[in-house]
This record gives C-alpha cells, structure tokens and sequence, in this order.
C-alpha cells in the first residue's frame, strides 16, 4: 500500500496535552467520528462539506471548525484535496482554563457554541497558537496565546469578567524577577502562583499596566539587550545562549521580526573594519 505523506501528527513538548495535526493536500474522507478532547483547527486550502451536532456547513480557506468532546461529526473534501491544521486539547486542561478564565468554580467545561467560526480575529488568534505550539519554543507563549483563544472563543462571557479586574499588586516585582532571570524559562503557573493571581489575572493584569504579556514583554527586552551585546562584538551564539534563546536560529527568527534585520547584518553596522 502506498503511504500516505499528506498527514502529520506532533505532541507538543511546551504544552504536553496538546496534539497538533496538520494535512496538506490531502485526498482523506473519513467516517462520522468523535473525539475525548476538544478539537479545532483552520481550513489552509480547498473546501469540505463539515457535519457537526446534525447540521452540514460548506467550509473552505480561513474558517475555524470547533468541535467539542463527544461531537459526532465528519469533514471530507468536497472536490480535489484541501490542507488543514488542527489542534487536540486534553478536556480537562481546556476546562481549567477557561474556569481560570471565567473566574467560576465549576468541576466542568464550557463547550464551544459554534460549530465554526469565519471572524478574521479568531483566525489571527488560532494561528498564533498554533505556530506558537509548532515551534516549540516556548511554553509562556504558547500559554499565553492559548488564553487569548479560549476568551475570545467564550466571548462576552470572559469580556464581563476583564472590566471588572482592577489592578493587581506585585507585577513590579513579578517584571523584576523576569528580567532578573532572562535566561531562564519561566512558567506561567509559578509566576501567577508568585503573585498571588490566577494565570488569567497574571496576564491580563501584566498587559495592562506594562503594555505587553509577559512572554512579549520579555522577548522585547531580550532584543534589547542583544543589541547593546552585539555592538559590543559579542559572539551571535554567545549573545543566543546568555539571553535564553533555544538555539540561535531562534534568535535569530525573533530578531529579524523586531528589526528586519538578522543579528549578523545589524552587528556588521558597529564592528570597526
């Protein structure tokens, strides 16, 4: 039987209950089905005919599909092939979540209400995530867009609960300890553990009064002080592993996103020829 190359499948390694799944290209149909953790993902190319919850929506490029735990439901291309990308969320770490979310006891989760989603910010969020997840490289991240998913997702649910935090104590030194330790990998429940907040209030009270989330807020300052070390004559390598970085082309990719520059070109401007 000849394999089949159009499918992949990945366990993330920053947030270990999560699968990613990605197919390109491909020709598969399957058979109604469900699934024990919540799944969601974007259609990237071509279109499919999608049965969830007894209805049948005709899906194509840039639409979510969210499909809860237990969900019968089957996507199938309806000509040629079609490319996708997709996440499998362990039930109770979504749960967890979205309570932190919600500010609400409750020993359950909270089901998607869509069976899918055409909104332009809930594809920006979902793809954050997802690239977040795919490159591994950090578990703040990826946590973060993780939030920024599941509370846009619950809508004005989660909106009622942001006007009502007000201003949180200990983000100073939450901020300090981070850039105390830039080259350490922060975890988000230690640092909301710290503050005496839950992850959800840690993070949106830290974007409010610094501006940033915690884990962009760091890389900005980490860009910062790679360009003082790099005018300096620092090594790259060098300059990738004191900041933290996973490996220097990671350094490098997050660069080039602040400066449009590699690291290398931008030190070429202050070296002495």
């Amino acid at each position: 039987m000849k394999k089949d190359g159009s499918a992949s499948f990945k366990q993330s390694t920053v947030l270990p209950w999560v699968e990613l799944r990605v197919a390109n290209q491909s020709h598969a149909c399957y058979d109604a089905h469900s699934h024990d953790e919540f799944s969601f993902g974007i259609i990237n190319q071509g279109h499919a005919y999608y049965r969830n919850r007894q209805k049948t929506h005709y899906i194509g490029e840039s639409d979510v599909v969210t499909i809860n735990p237990a969900d019968v439901h089957a996507c199938n291309p309806n000509a040629g092939t079609w490319s996708y990308s997709m996440l499998f969320v362990d039930t109770l770490k979504m749960g967890d979540v979205q309570r932190d979310v919600l500010q609400r006891d409750s020993s359950d989760y909270t089901p998607f209400l869509n069976d899918l989603e055409r909104s332009p910010f809930v594809k920006q969020r979902f793809q954050a995530l997802f690239d977040a997840l795919q490159s591994d490289s950090s578990a703040l991240q990826a946590q973060v867009c993780l939030y920024d998913f599941i509370e846009m997702m619950l809508g004005k649910q989660a909106h009622d609960h942001i006007g009502k935090m007000a201003q949180q104590p200990y983000l100073t030194h939450i901020r300090e300890k981070m850039l105390d330790d830039i080259d350490h990998t922060h975890q988000l429940d230690e640092l909301a553990e710290e503050a005496g907040m839950s992850r959800y209030q840690l993070l949106r009270a830290f974007k409010s009064q610094f501006g940033l989330p915690p884990h962009a807020y760091l890389m900005d300052e980490k860009i910062k002080r790679a360009k003082v070390m790099l005018k300096s004559g620092q090594d790259i390598s060098d300059v990738a592993l004191q900041l933290g970085f996973s490996d220097q082309a990671h350094f490098q990719r997050q660069f080039k996103k602040k400066l449009a520059v590699t690291p290398k070109f931008y030190q070429s401007h202050f070296l002495q020829k």
